[in-house]
Formats: C-alpha cells, structure tokens, sequence
C-alpha cells in the first residue's frame, strides 16, 4: 500500500504541475485545445491563469509529500487535492453535453478517477509511516 499511495502522489503531482504550468502560462492554449472545456464559455483569462496558480501549488504539496512522505501531510496533500477534485467530478457529471456522447463518457471517466484514485491512497495513508 505505501508503493502504492506514493505512486499517486507522483503521478498527480507530475499532472497538476504540467497542468499549472500550462494554464499559467499558456492558458488560453488549454482552452481552445482541450475537448469539453469550451462547453462552459466565455474563455476568462483572469480566471484561468489564477487557477493554474492554484493547480501548481496543490502539486507542489503532493511533491513534497511523495519526497517527505510523512503520514500527516501524505494525508493533508490528498485531502487538499480531494477538495478540488470532487467538486470537479460534481460540476462535471451535472454538465455533460449530450450533443457529444463521446466526449461526456471521457470526461464522467476522467473527472471520476481524478477523484477516487487518490481518494483510494488517502484510504491507505494510515499504513505510511
């Protein structure tokens, strides 16, 4: 289990750091370029570089907990990662596009495992030590 919750700490973290880094700074780029994002129009440049802020310093924290990897922030990086993701799952599941299928399968799946994987390790975090 230990393996493994730091396995989803790397791999979220190495997603929300290319994720930051790009809505930082290329966010108009992510919003032109990412299917279903420009379901929920207009394109906020405010809005978008302040989240890739965000987005770069919840994988920092999931950074320094798979390199520390203490048991209390092991947990509290998953947690502050879990309050953006299950918001994000919610609003996602409520908004599909049911003009493109397709795409609203791929993004209930994405958003779903964005939200239960690292929930998953948070259930295994008491085993870190």
């Amino acid at each position: 289990m230990r393996t493994y919750v730091r396995v989803v700490l790397i791999v979220f973290a190495v997603l929300e750091l290319i994720l930051g880094l790009w809505l930082t700074f290329l966010p108009k780029t992510f919003y032109d370029h990412v299917p279903t994002v420009d379901w929920d129009p207009p394109y906020n440049d405010h809005l978008f570089h302040d989240f890739g802020g965000a987005t770069l310093g919840i994988g920092i924290v999931l950074t320094a907990a798979a390199i520390r990897f203490d048991r209390w922030l092991v947990a509290v990086a998953l947690l502050a990662y879990l309050a953006f993701a299950v918001p994000h799952l919610a609003f996602h599941l409520g908004h599909l596009n049911g003009d493109e299928p397709g795409w609203s399968v791929v993004l209930g799946v994405g958003v779903g495992l964005m939200a239960l994987v690292p929930l998953s390790a948070l259930a295994g975090v008491r085993k870190v030590t």
